[in-house]
C-alpha cells in the first residue's frame, strides 16, 4: 500500500514528548507505526499522522472508511509493563477522546462505548485500535495506539449509527487542531495511568460510559447475549448481568443498545471498532 515520504510538519500545541511524522497518504497509520517501531526502533512518543488512508482498518480487521478531512493517527508507546496491562490504555484513550471532544459540542453528549468507541448522542464519532509486539522474553516491546476521528465525514451506511464533528456543529472542523486536542488530553490520561494505575482510569471512563446499569446486547464470536451492563471489572472486562442474575465477564465482543433500533439487530456487528 501507499507510503509516501513524510512531510516536514509541525502541529502547534502538540505535547513536546511526541515526535510527529506526517504523511499525505498511507495505507494504514497503524501499519506504518508498527514498521517504524519494529524495523527502525522508533522511540516512545513517535506519532504517525496521515491525511487519508487507503487501507484503514479497525478491530478484527474491519475496514475503516478514511477520506481526507478526518483524523487518522497512531502513536508508538513503550511502557514498561505486560501486554495485558498495556491493553488498559484503550480506556485511557477513550476517556481522553471524550475529554477532548465534549467541549467542542456543548449541545451534545459525548460518551464512551465499551470497549473502544466514542459516541456523540449515541452515534459513533471515533474508534481506537491497539496492536503490540513482545520481545524475546515475552515482555512488551512496543504498543501502537491508533485512533480514527470523524471530523468532516462519516459513513452514512454504517451498521452502528455514525456521525462527524462537523455534522454535530463542532466549533473546530479541521483534523490538525482536533488531533492536538486529543493528544493534549491523552498525555494527561497516560500520566495518570503511569502514576496511579488502572483504578483511576476506570473511574474516569465510567463517568462517561454509555449503558452502565442499562440493557445491552453483547455479540460474541459464536453467540449473542442479552442482559444489563452491571460494571467494568478491574481489568477492563464488561460485567454482564444475565436475566438469571448470573454475572459474566466479557473480554471481547460488540455491544449494542436495545433502545437504538439500528444497532440492536440480532447478530449485527457494529461499524468498525
Amino acid at each position: 500500500m501507499t507510503r509516501q515520504a513524510p512531510q516536514a510538519s509541525k502541529l502547534p500545541g502538540l505535547p513536546p514528548e511526541y515526535r510527529l511524522v506526517a504523511y499525505d497518504c498511507l495505507g494504514s497509520t497503524n501499519e506504518e507505526a508498527k514498521r517504524l517501531a519494529r524495523d527502525e526502533g522508533a522511540e516512545h512518543g513517535t506519532l504517525v499522522w496521515a491525511g487519508r488512508q487507503e487501507a484503514g482498518r479497525g478491530r478484527r480487521g474491519r475496514p475503516w472508511s478514511s477520506p481526507e478531512g478526518n483524523v487518522y493517527a497512531s502513536i508508538i508507546l513503550r511502557p514498561k509493563c505486560s501486554t495485558a496491562t498495556a491493553a488498559q490504555l484503550s480506556f485511557a484513550a477513550a476517556g481522553a477522546l471524550a475529554d477532548a471532544l465534549q467541549p467542542l459540542l456543548p449541545e451534545a453528549v459525548c460518551c464512551c462505548k465499551w470497549p473502544n468507541d466514542v459516541l456523540i448522542d449515541d452515534r459513533k464519532v471515533a474508534g481506537i485500535l491497539l496492536e503490540s509486539e513482545t520481545d524475546g522474553s515475552g515482555g512488551l516491546e512496543w504498543l501502537v495506539l491508533g485512533i480514527g476521528i470523524n471530523v468532516q465525514h462519516y459513513p452514512a451506511d454504517a451498521e452502528f449509527p455514525a456521525t462527524s464533528l462537523c455534522n454535530e456543529g463542532s466549533r473546530i472542523n479541521q483534523p490538525g487542531p482536533v488531533l492536538v486536542r486529543f493528544f493534549q488530553a491523552f498525555s494527561t490520561w497516560y500520566d495518570v495511568w503511569l502514576k496511579e494505575g488502572f483504578d483511576r482510569i476506570r473511574e474516569g471512563w465510567l463517568q462517561t460510559a454509555r449503558g452502565i446499569g442499562g440493557p445491552v446486547t453483547v455479540r460474541l464470536e459464536k453467540r449473542t447475549l442479552a442482559g444489563s451492563f452491571a460494571d467494568l471489572d478491574g481489568d477492563g472486562a464488561l460485567l454482564l448481568e444475565l436475566p438469571s442474575g448470573e454475572r459474566m465477564r466479557i473480554t471481547a465482543g460488540d455491544v449494542f443498545f436495545p433502545d437504538l433500533a439500528s444497532s440492536s439487530l440480532p447478530g449485527t456487528p457494529s461499524q468498525t471498532d
